[in-house]
């Protein structure tokens, strides 16, 4: 029987990279000027796989709608989204955390402080396990503004290095959550083509495995 074809959604940018990383060293040919291409669909034949490349918030709703079989995404756009998906593995690349962030010594005495934030779903839910009321407001770039110019409290935000917030002039408050990148697998495509992506998991967890010993090793 011929081997079917995978789709798989990437998300363009840093995970995109690290995840083409892994997927080479699980043993993947995929082309050298791969990163480089500028198409949205990238098709692999030698490895019978199809690629489609999307905004990071987007890769859950492709996998969630079948267009794609599978899909690496960040935990932070699994919490938000909320999408009919199943995770699969922890890819563990794209390590970073999201975060409470403001401008120093300003507290939240007012009534309904309000937080900026790409993730209102995940903040909200936070701030009330705190038992605090507070508005969303919902943006979708340079968070690090809102607080600068008067527009909101705080921001719920990424956090990677700390840089952006310290170059800013902001800081952080509390940790939320932290974050890892996921491969994620729509729940009919998981039933119809296990034989090619049950494969695949146990080569990827492998190399990720492989990378935990290393990095203890160091």
């Amino acid at each position: 029987m011929e081997d079917q074809q995978l789709t798989i959604a990437m998300p363009k940018g840093r995970i995109f990279e690290e995840a083409l990383g892994l997927l080479r060293k699980a043993g993947y040919r995929l082309p050298p000027e791969f990163e480089e291409s500028r198409k949205l669909i990238i098709e692999v034949p030698e490895e019978n796989m199809r690629f489609i490349l999307a905004k990071p918030m987007d890769v859950a709703t492709y996998v969630e709608y079948g267009v794609a079989d599978i899909g690496i995404a960040g935990k932070d756009v699994l919490l938000e989204e909320e999408r009919d998906v199943y995770e699969l593995l922890d890819l563990q690349i794209s390590e970073c955390y999201l975060a409470v962030a403001g401008i120093p010594n300003t507290d939240l005495q007012q009534i309904a402080p309000k937080i900026a934030t790409k993730y209102p779903k995940v903040a909200s839910s936070y701030f009330r396990e705190q038992g605090e009321q507070v508005e969303m407001i919902k943006l979708n770039g340079s968070i690090e503004l809102a607080p600068l110019i008067g527009l909101a409290d705080r921001i719920v935000d990424i956090v990677s290095t700390g840089r952006t917030l310290k170059e800013n002039g902001l800081i952080e408050y509390e940790k939320i959550v932290d974050i890892t990148s996921r491969l994620i697998v729509n729940p009919a495509s998981y039933r119809m083509k296990d034989d090619v992506i049950e494969p695949m998991v146990a080569r990827l967890s492998k190399v990720v495995q492989h990378g935990k010993q290393e990095e203890a090793r160091s």
